[in-house]
């Protein structure tokens, strides 16, 4: 059995979330085994599927007044396989120092690196074995192609039918597609249950002062079927940032006047009052399958969750790194399954806000409100992107690739007899591109 190491960067609570959902798809003994490094603190994300001695808090890496050289510094200093690397930083030399010695104690056999050009070179200059995780967007620089290429390889935490047409071809070829990720079951939730959540939330949670005095007849503005006369629409966000989404909002409630508006997850104060509904919530998956309409950013996890339901869904991609949101929503759009910001609006001026209406244009038929289980969604998503035939025993391919790890003794046997032969590639393959 391989022990991994899990590096995950601190923006947002994306890739700590990733590490959780990918340790859940290992059995007891190997997750126990499992180490993660990060400086994200614990209040910023409570992992569930490991223990906190499992996790490696690492020192901060920003910017100190006594540093020799900043970070990105000119041409004359700076190299151009690393994004960011400040010189005669006390704190960068502490998680070098952190990373590197816990590797050696714990006697990590293979390092995922989800995200950094700087510790995946540092893995690579200590000849330690990494995968790399590539995120969405375009990553077509010098640090990247670097960490591309010292790595045994890749991962993409999505389908690959999401593949930007911009990445190039060995990156591709290198690329272990993982699909989307789950790392529990999901309780199937009816219309009616629905219906009780937005009450109870109407009532105890954070709600507006423009529609405040509405918001007790809840079940009787709404029916307790597909054809509620007042659309619901759920606006989810991340913590990774919400300032593009925010700022849509006095348009989407000019848009839907009389519409239900629930924003979840962070919101900024001055826009409160064109949402009816301000909450926090553990479980996403109600509002998913029976709101009318589902706007969102294009982060991997909120993607992931909304994927396979046919829910109508606006994509409005925050500005990140790469144009990493914006490659992603260019993706869904292309493959049918959202719409634009723009497309939104002139579809909903074209057929008078009807989310059928809209449903049979993002996916050529119209929207059920699903009851569908997360075991029904890992199994299309695996059929639909893997073109194998397989069974309700079949192991994704996120949890076929855990379990590989703990298939074999060494990370040479790993990467000799599973890893290369299931990307069709030897060790003496290069670069054609």
């Amino acid at each position: 059995m391989m022990r991994i190491g899990y590096y995950a960067h601190h923006h947002g609570s994306g890739h700590c979330r990733q590490a959780d959902k990918l340790a859940a798809l290992l059995p007891n003994d190997a997750r126990a085994q499992l180490t993660v490094f990060t400086s994200l603190d614990i209040d910023s994300y409570r992992f569930t599927a490991i223990d906190e001695q499992q996790i490696v808090r690492l020192n901060a890496e920003d910017e100190r007044p006594d540093d020799i050289l900043a970070g990105r510094a000119g041409e004359y200093w700076q190299p151009a396989s690393l994004h960011y690397s400040p010189v005669g930083n006390g704190d960068i030399q502490e998680r070098s120092h952190q990373i590197l010695d816990t590797i050696f104690q714990r006697k990590i056999d293979l390092m995922i690196i989800d995200v950094s050009v700087e510790v995946a070179m540092l893995c690579r200059a200590a000849s330690i074995p990494y995968l790399y995780v590539r995120l969405p967007g375009i990553r077509d620089d010098a640090p990247h192609l670097g960490a591309f290429a010292g790595a045994l390889a890749l991962l993409a935490p999505y389908p690959k039918a999401l593949e930007s047409a911009h990445t190039s071809e060995w990156i591709c070829d290198k690329t272990l597609y993982l699909d989307f990720i789950y790392s529990q079951k999901t309780e199937s939730y009816t219309y009616e249950s629905f219906i009780d959540i937005l009450e109870k939330l109407s009532v105890g949670g954070e709600t507006s002062d423009l529609k405040s005095t509405n918001l007790p007849s809840i079940k009787a503005q709404l029916t307790y079927n597909s054809g509620a006369t007042t659309p619901i629409i759920t606006v989810i966000k991340g913590y990774g940032g919400h300032k593009a989404i925010d700022e849509k909002l006095p348009d989407l409630r000019s848009l839907l006047p009389d519409a239900l508006i629930v924003s979840l997850g962070p919101i900024d104060d001055d826009k409160r009052c064109y949402v009816d509904i301000s909450a926090e919530v553990d479980d996403v998956i109600p509002f998913i399958c029976h709101s009318d309409y589902l706007m969102m950013a294009c982060g991997l996890n909120a993607v992931a969750q909304a994927y396979h339901y046919d829910t109508p869904l606006i994509v409005v991609p925050d500005d990140r790194p790469h144009n990493e949101q914006a490659v992603m929503a260019e993706a869904l759009v292309t493959q049918n399954k959202a719409l634009n910001w723009q497309q939104f609006k002139t579809l909903m001026s074209v057929n008078d806000g009807q989310s059928e209406s809209i449903a049979q244009t993002i996916h050529g038929r119209s929207k059920p409100h699903l009851t569908t289980s997360v075991d029904s969604i890992e199994k299309n998503n695996f059929e639909e992107d893997s073109g194998e035939e397989t069974s309700a025993t079949t192991l994704t391919a996120a949890q076929a690739f855990m379990h590989s790890t703990t298939d074999y003794p060494t990370t040479k046997r790993w990467f000799e007899n599973w890893l290369l032969p299931r990307l069709n590639l030897t060790s003496e393959s290069t670069i054609k591109d």
